[in-house]
């Protein structure tokens, strides 16, 4: 395999696949989104690319374990059970399959995410 394989995040052309969580799952606002997936794995389990979002909120319940950094915004993640975390630019974390709760975006959002599921 060469270096010609490498993916450069500010030098690959990936078109922006934009959505909204599915009208049931949004608790507030218009939390529009787009995804920028710079690489997925051949086997399907593994990606990694740019999220972004708008002000809303949405319930989530993750199949994937994600590993995040957010580069611009604010949003809040919750669990099921009312526990919070304040999420802002420079903030590292990992979100473990399973996991269930709501997220919300109190100022545009913007993070790198690399996600692997188990099949």
């Amino acid at each position: 395999m060469s270096i010609a394989s490498i993916v450069d995040f500010a030098q690959v052309l990936t078109e922006a696949e934009r959505y909204r969580p599915a009208a049931e799952k949004i608790l507030k606002g218009e939390p529009d989104q787009a995804v920028y997936n710079h690489y997925s794995s051949p086997c399907g389990q593994f990606a990694a690319g740019v999220w972004e979002g708008e002000v809303g909120q949405w319930t989530v319940n993750y199949t994937e374990h994600e590993y995040c950094e957010i580069v611009q915004g604010v949003s809040v993640l919750r669990d099921q059970d009312g526990g919070a975390k304040t999420l802002r630019a420079g903030d590292r974390f990992v979100i473990p399959a399973g996991f269930k709760g709501s997220w919300e975006v109190l100022e545009a959002c913007r993070k790198i995410y690399v996600m692997f599921e188990a099949k």
